[in-house]
């Protein structure tokens, strides 16, 4: 039987209403995963069409991530203050206008403003989605992140045959416009049922695993920005995006100057060239490993699970340098790079929440979630150094390499130490008020 007390929903309800409000997420997520994981399919023919140059070109990319990232602690702040539904509605609109844009955008300066204009209201959706998961699921936020977060690691998985479909059949423009429209539709609609969870709503039913460490304290953005554990959380977030959007925005080039982009390849019955193979498996598994890394770090702690994740990351991506050329190994060892980069987005704000409270998650995360425009400034670099290596990606897949395996024993010898010390010390950060 279901009861209410003051507007406040009983237990049941508040079970049945998170799952719901989780579903809402993660379909806003995956309607602004092309925003990201599509574009790769789009740098060449821009290029073909108006020869700007892939690093002109990957700029509008750069421009995407930074203000998906950077403004999020603004947006989060908001979003906390106000809720997620309006604000998320109005981000579908801005989403659907800077694909329109994209499709009409016939100078560097028109791209660049659209990649602002689509990143500004992905970073709303991204944010308002996997703050709203870590409020309503505090006994399994790593799964919950990772769920929310699943939908824009993997959200474009079934659309990137039909986009490479559509811009060969009817030109890149075409699909600009018309997923635009389509995708920013259903985040208006879907938006119009989110809402964070009201005071006392969220019960609490399975306790955290032992090998976790959850605050019961609220901590304020300011203090949370004075803390040590977040900067070295920042720093480890760079280092493991790096490779990640190294190898979103480039897959294609890569595929493509490793001469395996159009060879067919033959998985499980399934033949595809190896570029779209490649790009539909990476998805599908960058979607899986954040609700899976997620559910493990439920259970076995936050920077243990963070060590073997980012571990197996830099082995992959070495291996993936060394086999390349192989169209077989190509779609397998890009699978497994994007299997073990795209965990960071639930280990990441699920050890932020841990540490800092939910009153302000989505500020909080929000302030380390820049860490990935940080990191995406790295990735024109990596034209700079492909072309300074003599054109060879060697030298590029050698250092985020060795960034991985450096933030890999980060987590386990410097970052869970500091955090113990935060969490035990007289010295934490002030409460919230």
């Amino acid at each position: 039987m279901t009861t209410t007390i003051n507007g406040v929903h009983t237990k049941s309800a508040a079970l049945t209403s998170r799952w719901w409000q989780l579903i809402f997420g993660i379909v806003c997520m995956v309607m602004i995963a092309n925003l990201q994981y599509g574009w790769t399919l789009f740098v060449n023919p821009i290029d073909q069409k108006y020869h700007w140059g892939r690093a002109a070109i990957q700029v509008a990319f750069t421009i995407f991530v930074l203000t998906e990232t950077w403004l999020v602690p603004l947006e989060g702040y908001l979003l906390d203050k106000f809720g997620p539904r309006l604000m998320v509605c109005a981000s579908g609109v801005l989403v659907a206008i800077a694909w329109v844009l994209n499709a009409y955008a016939s100078s560097l300066a028109l791209l660049y403003i659209a990649a602002a204009i689509g990143g500004i209201g992905a970073g709303v959706i991204y944010g308002g989605t996997v703050g709203n998961a870590l409020k309503w699921f505090p006994d399994r936020r790593g799964l919950a992140a990772g769920l929310t977060a699943a939908g824009f690691g993997a959200g474009s998985a079934l659309t990137v045959v039909p986009i490479a479909n559509m811009i060969a059949g009817s030109g890149y423009e075409a699909a600009f416009f018309w997923f635009g429209i389509g995708q920013g539709a259903v985040v208006a609609i879907v938006a119009l049922f989110l809402r964070a969870p009201a005071p006392g709503e969220v019960v609490t039913q399975v306790k955290p695993a032992p090998a976790l460490l959850q605050t019961k304290q609220d901590f304020g953005p300011a203090d949370v920005l004075r803390s040590p554990p977040f900067w070295v959380m920042y720093v480890m977030f760079v280092m493991v995006g790096t490779g990640g959007l190294m190898a979103t925005a480039q897959l294609a080039p890569i595929a493509r100057d490793f001469h395996v982009d159009t060879i067919p390849v033959s998985i499980l019955g399934l033949t595809l060239p190896a570029l779209q193979f490649a790009l539909t498996i990476d998805r599908v598994l960058n979607g899986l490993t954040r609700p899976f890394f997620g559910w493990v770090s439920d259970q076995i702690g936050r920077e243990n699970t963070m060590f073997i994740a980012f571990l197996l990351e830099g082995i992959g991506i070495y291996a993936l340098l060394i086999y390349a050329h192989d169209p077989v190994l190509f779609v397998i060892l890009s699978g497994l790079v994007f299997f073990a980069w795209g965990e960071i987005y639930s280990l990441f704000p699920a050890t932020c929440t841990d540490m800092y409270g939910t009153k302000f998650a989505t500020t909080t995360y929000g302030m380390l979630y820049t860490a990935k425009g940080t990191a995406a400034l790295l990735v024109p670099l990596g034209n700079v150094l492909y072309d300074a290596s003599g054109k060879s990606w060697s030298a590029v897949f050698i250092v985020a390499a060795i960034l991985n395996i450096i933030a890999a024993v980060m987590a386990v010898a410097v970052l869970r130490p500091m955090r113990i010390r935060m969490m035990t010390s007289a010295q934490a950060p002030r409460r919230a008020a």
